[in-house]
């Protein structure tokens, strides 16, 4: 057999050919390579645009449908900065551009917005813990020099709601005397924000309004929607200790609209002494048991078909009478985290039943559609109402100038009474007839053991 002998150059030359083949193959294989290519498969392919892990190796008659591209790390495509690449158009081609003029992939991720998950199961652990210390008080509201004052308004409102504060105090909430020196007080009720960063400095806010205004009640828990029943039993109590010789109280939210004058003359020849409560009272209302419901309440937590008669939180009217045994019966009732629904569990301790007034709409003015014109923002329409509810600042201030502009005149002036007014069956029972059944009011209601 004939032997080959190689010098020494040729040999070097073939290693170097060797290498040089190496490195740009290994060049390649960590370079994007940007291909247009035909997309057969949907599901699979926008998975790989979006850079998706797959389980196991596609099958050899789909690998060339994939794109190839450089993934970034996980952490970095979940940030807000501009995604690598976007979905175009679901009609099978991805069309893209590179640095050379071609086109490039886009995806476009969208997520629905999600509703946060109250976590019941840590409530049930923590809602025994019914006391929290008052940071704000106003402990000299209720002792002024002309006796105990008639009518308390006391409004639910959050840190951040200081212009609908301001309308309120500057509109239907104002303090001082009214007719017949019947004297009127104010207190704004507030606990710390769930979220500081919303309103800088809230603490120095609340300690200036405070001394501007002396009407801020606020208590260390958070101002959460499932916490407004402690917003309820705390000011429960602060008028047990503080407020006792209050005649009446009207109780209600920030963004609602009240006729004071209609108030007093409904309030007109009774006692403070004896029970009273009147709303837009709710009967017969079934729990929520969607889960995307804002008043969702899972069965674990109450587990009976319908609820007692509850007064819309919007706004109602209750003797100081009533608002002191309110306060007792609220110590032996297990919270809840509804706060209407807790008031009137706690109606039904005490045996109670709150009356219900056309002129209480706390769901808004529903526009009948027997009058589908119907101008529902009229001021001669709301010359006749209690409260209404669901109104923005420059709706409360208008309506209130309205009202009380002398050459505002309606058609039909109804001279008022004492005695509340009768309304045409039905013009907004639609709005609370979705969860009701038929049932008694002696039903059982949870008691602390």
């Amino acid at each position: 057999m004939r032997r080959i002998h190689v010098k020494g150059d040729v040999f070097c030359t073939l290693i170097l050919l060797v290498l040089i083949c190496i490195l740009w193959y290994a060049h390649q294989s960590l370079t994007p390579i940007w291909e247009v290519v035909r997309i057969e498969h949907g599901s699979s392919s926008s998975r790989a645009l979006l850079g998706a892990p797959t389980k196991g190796n596609p099958p050899p008659s789909q690998t060339s449908n994939l794109l190839h591209c450089h993934q970034e790390p996980t952490h970095q495509a979940q940030t807000k900065s501009k995604p690598q690449a976007k979905l175009k158009s679901p009609k099978g081609k991805a069309k893209f551009k590179t640095k050379s003029g071609k086109k490039k992939p886009t995806v476009k991720t969208t997520t629905a917005p999600t509703r946060p998950q109250f976590d019941f199961k840590e409530y049930l652990r923590r809602k025994d813990q019914r006391e929290f210390n008052m940071l704000i008080d106003q402990p000299e509201k209720c002792k002024g020099p002309k006796g105990a004052p008639y009518l308390l308004i006391a409004i639910k409102s959050v840190a951040v709601d200081f212009d609908k504060r301001q309308v309120v105090r500057r509109t239907w909430g104002k303090e001082g005397e009214a007719q017949k020196g019947i004297n009127i007080i104010t207190v704004f009720l507030l606990g710390v924000p769930q979220n500081v960063t919303a309103l800088p400095l809230w603490d120095r806010l609340l300690a200036y309004e405070s001394h501007a205004f002396k009407d801020i009640l606020l208590w260390d828990f958070e101002d959460t929607f499932f916490n407004l029943t402690l917003k309820e039993t705390h000011f429960l109590r602060w008028v047990n200790s503080s407020c006792s010789n209050i005649k009446f109280i009207f109780k209600g939210d920030v963004d609602v609209y009240v006729n004071i004058e209609n108030i007093l003359e409904m309030l007109a020849g009774r006692q403070a002494d004896e029970d009273l409560f009147v709303g837009d009272i709710i009967f017969h209302a079934k729990p929520i048991r969607r889960r995307d419901s804002k008043y969702f309440v899972p069965e674990f937590i109450y587990g009976q078909g319908i609820y007692p008669s509850y007064a819309g939180g919007g706004g109602f009217v209750m003797s100081g009478h009533t608002a002191l045994r309110l306060h007792a019966a609220c110590k032996e009732v297990e919270l809840f985290p509804i706060d209407d629904v807790f008031l009137g569990m706690c109606l039904l301790r005490i045996g109670l039943k709150p009356s219900r007034h056309e002129g209480f709409r706390t769901f808004g003015i529903v526009r009948p559609s027997a009058a589908p014109h119907l101008q529902v923002f009229d001021p001669c329409f709301y010359r006749e109402l209690m409260v209404v509810h669901s109104l923005n600042v420059p709706q409360i201030w208008l309506m209130w100038n309205l009202l009380h502009d002398p050459s505002v005149r309606c058609h039909t002036n109804h001279a008022h009474t004492a005695e509340p007014f009768k309304w045409t069956k039905n013009t907004h029972k639609q709005a609370k007839t979705e969860d009701s059944v038929e049932a008694d009011y002696d039903m059982q209601v949870f008691v602390k053991h």
